[in-house]
């Protein structure tokens, strides 16, 4: 973590004629700014498949890719698809991601692409069983199975499902794995695509000088095959219910905290399987990335656990978890952890010690620190953080400085006094100082680098719509950004330190 800089954005919102951005040719341009413009990262938030409210953060596998990541234009040039079979495309929106309308067109092609893969994918049979081979027993077989069946079942939750499966019977299981046999595979195909696409455009990068850093969520969907195929490890009741629910209790973000809903863990179990599953997670997350950044780090210090019942989450209780025991047992299997710890919210001297212990980074968002959270002033900026304007759950910089709500006036008037200006505008001045913290690291999301408003916020914590939809264009992107973020970076001495190959 020397002095460096990269880019906040995820796949979903690069450019593209079908309707969501991929891991193909855009992605690949979008590499080359990176580079081009002296950034050592690409920060991507979570790349499995979407749940519910199309959210990355709460995905059906904490393991598995996004289909919808899936590069059609890639697959036509391998054979897989027909040339000419997907033009022209629907008339997609160019500047958002319109899910309800990407998402049955692009799986009634990918689902083509399957049943045709054993003759027109013939030249990759030996790559997918290899593939199969070394993700399988790991997650593979569990998440094609889990996903089978809940298209067999009208995506209902699972444990919704016959009380046989719902309570993973070995006979159930191996009935299904029968019955749906081809429907399994093809979940295995799609998977295969995302992997080879998605290690192509990783080395892509790396040739570039440019890493990728990851998100890995402290919790996983309850409505997901880890939760399906791991009851035991979390807080359930006999019908596969959670008993506690986790969430944040009210902060800065929202007055009745956030009930994210998921099923929290049962630390026991997991200490007892020598953290088994957790090792398996990490392993998938190093797989993909080459710095991970750990969603709700304090999780790992103590989780606020809300009774399943409470409709908010500001009723609920601090317990305890084992974080010093897992990430010793990560460190002796991984050795040092690439790991960005997320140490937002109510943060607590544990939290801070068990951060320092493993030297993980922290975060730091600059624009918090014109309000009441005063730590995140650049005056307690400090070498070992990953520094922001502002992360996917913020409005844009642009965005925070024209909201009208009062309590921004006197955080617009100390952030104007406090930056110094530098004749290009309000946003490029948080930059500016992000950028030329003592911060090792800074992170600035692309919607700052293009100077965009509210209408290109990537998320707004507590809500379930409107929300991950946001895509750029290229000519938004001008010659003049380009020259702007590159002479920034390189004034700031952030231009590619730690990007050399190996």
């Amino acid at each position: 973590m020397s002095r460096t800089s990269g880019i906040l954005l995820h796949p979903t919102s690069l450019p593209g004629p079908h309707g969501i951005g991929t891991l193909g040719s855009e992605a690949t341009r979008f590499a080359g700014f990176l580079a081009s413009t002296g950034q050592t990262w690409w920060q991507m938030l979570p790349v499995g498949p979407t749940g519910y409210g199309d959210s990355p953060y709460q995905s059906p596998s904490t393991f598995a890719g996004n289909p919808l990541l899936i590069d059609l234009d890639m697959l036509v040039g391998e054979g897989l698809i027909p040339a000419g079979h997907i033009d022209p495309p629907p008339p997609f929106p160019a500047a958002s991601v319109d899910f309800g309308a990407v998402i049955p067109w692009k799986s009634e092609i990918l689902a083509k692409v399957a049943r045709d893969f054993p003759t027109a994918g013939a030249h990759l049979g030996d790559a997918f069983e290899a593939f199969r081979e070394q993700h399988g027993s790991a997650w593979l077989d569990d998440f094609a199975l889990f996903t089978a069946l809940k298209r067999r079942h009208e995506l209902r939750p699972w444990w919704e499902w016959e009380k046989a499966l719902v309570r993973r019977r070995p006979r159930s299981l191996t009935a299904a794995r029968r019955r749906w046999h081809d429907a399994i595979t093809a979940v295995e195909i799609e998977q295969f695509l995302f992997e080879v696409q998605f290690q192509t455009i990783r080395a892509t990068c790396h040739a570039q000088g440019v890493r990728l850093v990851g998100d890995v969520p402290i919790f996983v969907a309850h409505d997901s095959s880890d939760v399906w195929a791991n009851p035991d490890l979390f807080y359930l009741d006999e019908e596969g219910l959670p008993t506690v629910v986790a969430g944040v209790p009210p902060d800065y973000f929202s007055a009745t905290g956030q009930r994210w809903g998921n099923p929290l863990y049962r630390w026991d179990r997991h200490m007892e399987s020598g953290f088994e599953w957790w090792t398996r997670r990490m392993d998938r997350a190093f797989h993909l990335f080459d710095l991970v950044r750990v969603d709700h780090f304090r999780g790992f210090a103590a989780s606020w656990h809300i009774p399943a019942e409470q409709p908010t989450a500001e009723f609920g209780q601090w317990v305890e978890a084992p974080g010093s025991e897992l990430f010793d047992h990560l460190t002796s299997v991984f050795g040092p952890l690439p790991v960005i710890a997320e140490d937002l919210g109510v943060i607590t001297d544990d939290v801070v010690a068990l951060r320092d212990r493993y030297g993980f980074p922290g975060m730091k968002i600059l624009q918090f620190g014109f309000g009441t959270e005063s730590h995140h002033a650049l005056s307690e900026f400090r070498p070992n953080v990953v520094a922001f304007t502002g992360t996917h759950d913020n409005d844009t910089s642009r965005g925070w400085l024209d909201d009208p709500a009062p309590d921004r006036i006197p955080e617009r008037s100390l952030a104007l006094e406090t930056l110094e200006e530098g004749g290009d505008g309000f946003v490029w001045d948080l930059i500016r100082a992000v950028m030329a913290s003592v911060a090792d690291t800074a992170m600035i999301p692309m919607q700052d680098v293009l100077g965009l408003g509210t209408e290109a916020r990537m998320n707004t914590p507590a809500t379930t719509s409107g929300n991950w939809g946001w895509r750029f264009t290229w000519d938004q992107l001008t010659p003049e950004l380009v020259e702007r973020l590159r002479t920034i970076t390189e004034r700031t001495g952030r231009a590619g330190n730690a990007g050399e190959e190996g």
